[in-house]
């Protein structure tokens, strides 16, 4: 038997290698060190994201299947049809609750559905809500590996889709499924975007570098996620509420000690639209909303007021 033999210092050698992260895109700091976040309305930020998504029939699943796509054979009506749900009859309940809790919310919208559904973009130009870009499609991912000319296209298409349709300038972007590829960033820069919501390493916003020029994170939490929480982690949808309510409390008792905060709710309407969940949605909006320094606010405000509080890099 043949003696193991250590790894020698060759092998941690490498020129990203240094203090911190191994790259470049952010400066390495704590969040309990950095300078404390004064937001104007109150201690902790409620930001509510939906996303409103379009999920092809047909779907390639190249280079891997969509999280949320169809997982039967073809044409798996079941789930391409309580996709459209939520498009057609869920968007409506959620907007009616968040409206009655005074919500301002955020909208991550596909540029293929904005094409699909012209009267879901009259809704949102109405109420004046913020727009960012959630990708072409749930079937359109970017990841590693793939063409830079090919994902600066799709890109591209994407933001002056949403543009045109939307008379915003978007400059917020979620990627489908939260996956890019390592040009992704930089593209998102030289299209315009301000902030991206992919990476959730952080409860408040940081500046991220990139080569096309500086990019903001403003990360989106996965873990309090109601398609992660429900279809994920297979919870019930009274541990889904008292997951939130949890996070609520505790975020909102650090934020007192140390600066402000940010509770991240990214909601599907697909998921959260149905009759037997929509109440865990509004009892979730009730109990966050009534508590003593929590105010809502969409992503681009939150980040204007961070920018003026001076956020340190992360």
């Amino acid at each position: 038997m043949s003696k193991q033999k250590n790894l020698g210092p060759e092998h941690l050698q490498y020129p990203e290698r240094h203090y911190g992260m191994d790259h470049n895109h952010y400066d390495w700091q704590m969040l309990s060190e950095r300078p404390p976040v004064k937001w104007n309305e109150g201690k902790l930020a409620l930001w509510v994201n939906v996303s409103l998504q379009f999920f092809p029939l047909n779907q390639r699943g190249f280079p891997f299947p969509p999280a949320g796509g169809m997982t039967m054979p073809y044409p798996d009506l079941r789930h391409f049809s309580l996709r459209d749900y939520g498009n057609r009859v869920g968007v409506y309940r959620v907007l009616r609750a968040l409206d009655r809790y005074g919500v301002r919310p955020t909208f991550a919208v596909n540029g293929e559905l904005a094409q699909r559904t012209p009267y879901l973009m009259d809704l949102l130009r109405e109420r004046g809500d913020e727009i960012i870009a959630h990708g072409w499609n749930m079937d359109s991912p970017h990841y590693g590996g793939q063409p830079r000319d090919e994902e600066a296209q799709l890109i591209a298409r994407t933001l002056d889709t949403l543009r045109a349709a939307t008379g915003q300038e978007v400059t917020g972007w979620l990627s489908p499924g939260k996956i890019h590829s390592e040009n992704t960033p930089a593209l998102l820069a030289a299209h315009g975007v301000e902030y991206f919501c992919d990476w959730v390493n952080d409860d408040m916003p940081y500046r991220f570098r990139t080569d096309s020029g500086e990019l903001w994170a403003m990360p989106l939490s996965t873990e309090l996620e109601d398609q992660f929480i429900l279809r994920n982690n297979l919870h019930s949808e009274t541990s889904y509420a008292e997951q939130i309510e949890d996070a609520c409390r505790f975020l909102l008792a650090e934020a007192r000690a140390q600066g402000g905060r940010i509770l991240a709710l990214n909601i599907h309407p697909w998921m959260l639209g149905q009759p037997h969940r929509i109440g865990y949605l509004e009892r979730i909006l009730e109990f966050v909303t009534a508590q003593h320094g929590v105010f809502s606010a969409p992503a681009d405000a939150l980040l204007k007021q961070c920018k003026q509080s001076e956020c340190e890099p992360a």
